[in-house]
């Protein structure tokens, strides 16, 4: 080896080593130690002075358990089947890019051993995924922490897919930052836009050329219908679609056999109230906007009682989409 190390960095290349070679199913012997030690970082020492480094590991409070097969790490920062979890998150993360994605994974495996890697087969699946594709997220992401903090304005661009899949610039914004919100694995920032005078909500893989200005932003207590701030567990249920209407309370009847959709979609806080047949009546408050395409989705199992605007737009869309379909059928 080029580079050898002195041997008092002994202590930390061991715990380097059981991190990454040790596990209950992979003991390591105090010769293994001694061995790697000297392969790895040219350090050479003597099998009693692992010993003893290893004591000193221990009374450090490292998580290091010993057995007649040899020492391993029993506790790490996070457990596999949490590592697990985190990898998943940033697998199916469509907001984040598929570069991203996999350095991420990369990173997040490298917490644990060399063992664990072998066993998150799906890393390797990453371009497999429907990912974003605007490098620009985690940028964007920094410079709106900074305006929020700052409580600056910001301008950026907008942007929309053409028919040749790729973003192009639709409009110009600037807006006052409030919160960046995930919902349904979508980054969004909740801002009020200055030309409309209200809040809006932006996906953040939509954003580019975002800038910071020097214009203090718009308090959001200021906006109206936001006089008191804003409920983000209402917010995250009863805007399902990220729509900017103000959530009101909604009446529908629903099939008995979906109430597990209803919850996982406008959560816990409504009212459910058992009718004839296996129907339920469901209370709630949501953006009618977001309601119109939430009950259109499960329009064989949802009737929308009220209100009646929700109910008269609802009627309206299906004679529409009847009419496009009887169309197609006669020029066939």
């Amino acid at each position: 080896m080029d580079n050898l190390e002195p041997k008092k960095l002994a202590l930390i290349r061991i715990l380097q080593i059981f991190e990454k070679y040790s596990d209950c199913d992979h003991p390591l012997t105090q010769e293994d130690i001694a061995r790697r030690l000297e392969q790895e970082y040219g350090i050479n020492i003597e099998r009693k002075a692992v010993s003893r480094n290893i004591s000193l590991l221990k009374e450090a409070g490292i998580g290091i358990e010993s057995r007649r097969a040899g020492s391993y790490l029993d506790s790490r920062r996070f457990e596999s089947a949490e590592l697990r979890m985190l990898i998943d998150g940033v697998l199916c993360s469509k907001y984040i890019t598929a570069k991203h994605s996999a350095d991420l994974i990369d990173r997040l495996c490298g917490l644990s051993n060399q063992y664990f890697r072998s066993h998150v087969k799906n890393i390797y699946s990453v371009n497999e995924w429907c990912k974003t594709e605007n490098q620009a997220l985690f940028y964007n992401i920094e410079i709106i922490d900074d305006a929020i903090e700052l409580g600056k304005q910001i301008t950026f661009d907008y942007n929309k897919y053409g028919l040749d899949k790729k973003l192009h610039k639709s409009a110009f914004h600037t807006a006052s930052p409030y919160q960046l919100l995930l919902h349904n694995q979508r980054y969004y920032l909740m801002a009020r836009n200055e030309r409309w005078k209200d809040v809006a909500f932006y996906r953040l893989d939509r954003i580019t050329s975002i800038k910071l200005t020097g214009r203090p932003l718009v308090p959001l207590q200021s906006v109206k219908g936001y006089e008191t701030g804003v409920d983000y567990r209402e917010l995250s249920t009863g805007l399902p679609y990220m729509f900017n209407d103000k959530p009101q309370p909604v009446e529908l009847i629903a099939d008995g056999c979906i109430i597990d959709q209803v919850i996982d979609w406008f959560g816990t806080d409504i009212s459910l109230r058992p009718l004839d047949g296996g129907r339920v009546m469901v209370s709630l408050r949501a953006s009618l906007q977001a309601m119109e395409h939430w009950a259109t989705q499960y329009i064989n199992h949802v009737e929308v009682i009220a209100p009646k605007e929700l109910r008269d737009k609802i009627t309206e869309s299906l004679q529409h989409a009847v009419k496009k379909y009887l169309g197609e059928q006669r020029h066939e």
